[in-house]
């Protein structure tokens, strides 16, 4: 992985929840991972928490119901607080496909402590990027449910930050996000 965007800047010093969605390949993953690295450069404590892991962990339990996908993103958040509360960023890069889900997460986070990035990706773009074959199960029916063909997807009204990752590269993206910090060179 090449190293992302890199500045003299330096981010606040009061850490954030900086939630990432959007559709399946929209880029939430590399998003957070490039800020990730890119708080680590300087030296802040900070935790990625990607929804395909925490499916693996603490939603393991956990289907692709509506009431499921709602319980998912309601423990992310959670874990998401302690973090926080511990002194931490915390990057969450989750579908979160309903926004009334992710208005739950700002609401239990604290409006002022949470960051809602959509990683604005068209579908089409989506589905040529399909780094796990999501998308060609779905339509080939080997999998059902999937966010944005047969699930929907709510796309934030107001995001905080919309990045528009299936135009603009990694580089740009997150120096807009960085900008949205407040941070000027």
């Amino acid at each position: 992985m090449r190293p992302p965007y890199t500045s003299d800047f330096s981010l606040p010093v009061s850490p954030y929840v900086v939630w990432f969605t959007g559709l399946p390949a929209a880029g939430k993953t590399t998003m957070a991972q490039a800020l990730h690295q890119l708080l680590q450069q300087q030296g802040r404590a900070a935790t990625l928490l990607d929804g395909d892991r925490l499916r693996q962990g603490i939603s393991a339990n956990l289907g692709f119901s509506a009431a499921d996908r709602s319980e998912a993103v309601r423990r992310a958040a959670c874990v998401a607080q302690l973090l926080l509360e511990a002194g931490q960023w915390v990057l969450v890069a989750q579908i979160a496909p309903q926004a009334s889900d992710r208005a739950l997460a700002r609401d239990l986070i604290g409006s002022r402590k949470f960051v809602e990035v959509f990683c604005d990706t068209p579908l089409n773009v989506c589905e040529q990027r399909d780094p796990k074959g999501l998308y060609k199960k779905a339509r080939a029916g080997e999998i059902r449910e999937l966010t944005g063909l047969d699930a929907v997807y709510e796309p934030p009204l107001r995001p905080d930050v919309h990045l528009l990752t299936g135009q603009e590269d990694l580089d740009g993206c997150l120096k807009r996000l960085i900008d949205f910090f407040g941070i000027r060179q």
